[in-house]
């Protein structure tokens, strides 16, 4: 294997504009009496802060920020925060949120955003390849293994690691793939992700292990390719969080981009250490 393929799973590997993002809404406006319910523009000015990885976390936000914006005060709510992943978790799973064989909610109605053949070209080109996400473990597993049928995939989920832009789960996931092939401890790793946080967990891995190229992909989640404008306009914040190149499907990361992407991450290794 000549690089490590990651992938965020959210907006990535599904479209989750009428899923997770139609849970939010519908939560936010559920616990502001139906006086706010946020646009897929809102979700994503608070989501370019880098911090709001957590759609339920995200939700909660959203439902403080209304409150402040008319005069109260957190303090003064009584936000019940279980209460808030309660009812998300009803509208995205179903009224039976513990039991995949019973889930009736949004989750099941996701499009798929790339086919195992992608997977297996990216194998056969020598790219070894896992996911790092912020769903729940049963959501993502939902997804990996039973709308796409794969085998036991390398996953660290949201219960298996600090949220982004922590890069503990992306060091999780990379550390299992070299382990199952054998790979060298400086294999070059590109992270695919479709929002702030996941650019900046990248940023963060170089920082904290500078010993081999971390490569930062953004993908253009469905809901922003809308118009060329909105697109345009979302791909300049991923560069702006570090994404050194942006594609409108994942599957646009082809074996031969990667191998483009790690030559060109190896010439700007060179070359700040020549200046």
């Amino acid at each position: 294997m000549r690089a490590i393929v990651v992938f965020d799973i959210d907006g990535v590997i599904r479209d989750v504009s009428h899923s997770y993002r139609r849970a939010l809404a519908d939560t936010v406006e559920r616990f502001t009496a139906g006086q706010y319910r946020p646009a897929m523009e809102d979700i994503d000015t608070l989501k370019a802060e880098g911090c709001w990885n957590n759609d339920w976390e995200a939700s909660q936000e959203l439902i403080y920020r209304y409150f402040e914006q008319h005069g109260q005060r957190r303090s003064q709510l009584g936000l019940d925060y279980g209460a808030v992943v309660a009812f998300f978790q009803s509208r995205y799973r179903g009224p039976n949120p513990d039991d995949p064989e019973q889930w009736t909610g949004y989750i099941c109605d996701e499009p798929l955003l790339l086919t195992v053949d992608y997977l297996e070209g990216l194998s056969q080109g020598q790219i070894a390849w896992g996911f790092f996400s912020g769903a729940t473990r049963g959501s993502a597993r939902y997804v990996l293994e039973q709308r796409l049928g794969l085998q036991e995939p390398v996953l660290v989920a949201m219960e298996d690691a600090p949220g982004k832009p922590d890069p503990t789960g992306l060091f999780q996931v990379v550390q299992r793939l070299e382990q199952d092939y054998g790979l060298a401890p400086t294999t070059p790793v590109v992270y695919a992700g479709d929002t702030v946080a996941d650019l900046q967990t990248v940023q963060a891995a170089r920082q904290q292990r500078s010993d081999r190229p971390w490569i930062g992909v953004g993908v253009l989640p469905p809901h922003v390719q809308v118009s060329s404008e909105r697109q345009a306009s979302y791909a300049e914040v991923l560069r702006g969080a570090g994404a050194v190149t942006v594609v409108a499907n994942i599957q646009d990361l082809t074996p031969e981009q990667v191998q483009a992407l790690v030559r060109e991450s190896g010439a700007r290794v060179w070359e700040a250490g020549a200046l």
